[in-house]
């Protein structure tokens, strides 16, 4: 019998980071065989992260130029897809997440009449806003899949409110999965801002900003935050990988450039970033994927923003809401470095998010649905 022939289609680092153990998985079991397209809607995250999962995209648009919008990042998505999928006529599209590669892979599979499975489905804010265009990009992909692989039981309740039911699994967070992979105690980092940092007898706060919502007034709070807090605390390092956005690194340039124990570095490849987390006393993150790492290495996190559409982690409490005043984040980030017990308490929560079997429920539903195992995986409970 021959194999069923599973495209994945993504574009983004954090796409790539979810999806390549993913693909690994697909390569492995007897009944799928993985056909890899991605758009290249960042270039040169992207590579880094295919480099070191080792993994050669069969398919390759290439479509990143600068400056680019929205619509012209959906446009050379959706057109170059046309002709791979009239070639390599997959039995299965999977996209992943939220981005405008996964709207447009969705809606190209659509138009070929090939179903879609969507990764990391029913994350909603219910504000289509925020995040912008995430929101109603996966919103849309929702209308359009047939396989919905929700991480947790409240993604799986989103879908219901919209009448969403079959071909629908909790499965967990692939990320949980690629972590697996990655994270090593005796990881030596490239990085030569990183090399010198003294984990062990100093605490570092590990800082990511870049989502398009907080551009503007929110932004240089969460730096005028981080610059109050260096300065009160001498033996916490700061280390902010920062955004290629020319505007996100005017704006930490600004308020934090020169201070000796902010580094402002370039952003990292992912297994540097895995391990980074995972020494890391503290993390502070406008991103969704880090919401959902750091729980399975035991770190809490302040979440820079103003909702999230992760509320599991905030409910077992790995997470923290601190919002984008200047304020809030400083207490909130105060409270954690001078109370122990509110630390422990964040720090030795249980992971919502997967025990580093998604991939194989995944792969397992894959088959059931095309009729190669006769029972659906068992969903993902956390312990």
């Amino acid at each position: 019998m021959e194999k069923i022939k599973v495209m994945t289609v993504f574009g983004t680092r954090p796409e790539a980071i979810k999806m390549a153990p993913l693909v690994h998985a697909l390569a492995q079991s007897e009944h799928t065989e993985p056909i890899v397209c991605v758009t290249a809607q960042h270039r040169e995250m992207l590579d880094q992260v295919l480099d070191i999962f080792k993994i050669v995209p069969q398919y390759d648009l290439d479509i990143m130029e600068k400056s680019q919008t929205l619509a012209k990042i959906t446009e050379k998505s959706l057109h170059g897809l046309d002709g791979v999928l009239e070639e390599a006529k997959p039995d299965l599209v999977l996209v992943h997440g939220d981005t405008s590669t996964t709207f447009a892979g969705a809606l190209a599979a659509f138009y070929h009449k090939i179903p879609v499975g969507h990764v990391e489905a029913g994350l909603r804010t219910y504000d289509k806003y925020s995040p912008f265009p995430e929101e109603v990009n996966r919103r849309l992909v929702g209308q359009i899949a047939s396989l919905h692989f929700a991480p947790t039981e409240r993604n799986r309740r989103n879908l219901e409110r919209e009448q969403i039911t079959d071909g629908v699994i909790v499965c967990g967070n692939t990320v949980v999965d690629a972590i697996r992979l990655t994270v090593d105690p005796a990881f030596a980092f490239r990085d030569e801002q990183l090399q010198p940092l003294d984990f062990e007898n100093s605490r570092v706060a590990l800082v990511t900003a870049h989502r398009r919502e907080n551009y503007g007034e929110a932004m240089e709070n969460i730096c005028r935050a981080i610059a109050r807090l260096s300065d009160r605390y001498p033996d916490v390092h700061f280390v902010y990988p920062v955004h290629l956005s020319p505007y996100v690194r005017e704006t930490a340039q600004k308020f934090l450039g020169g201070r000796d124990r902010v580094h402002l570095i370039h952003p990292l490849a992912v297994d540097e970033m895995h391990n980074l987390m995972a020494r890391s006393y503290l993390i502070m993150t406008d991103s969704g994927g880090l919401q959902e790492e750091a729980p399975s290495l035991g770190k809490p996190v302040l979440v820079l923003r103003r909702e999230t559409e992760r509320p599991e982690a905030v409910e077992a409490g790995t997470v923290k809401l601190a919002g984008v005043d200047e304020e809030d984040i400083f207490r909130m980030a105060c409270e954690l470095f001078d109370d122990p017990a509110a630390y422990d308490r964040m720090a030795h929560a249980v992971n919502p998010y997967g025990d580093g079997k998604t991939c194989g429920r995944i792969v397992r539903q894959i088959a059931y649905y095309f009729g190669r195992e006769e029972q659906p995986p068992a969903p993902f409970r956390p312990e």
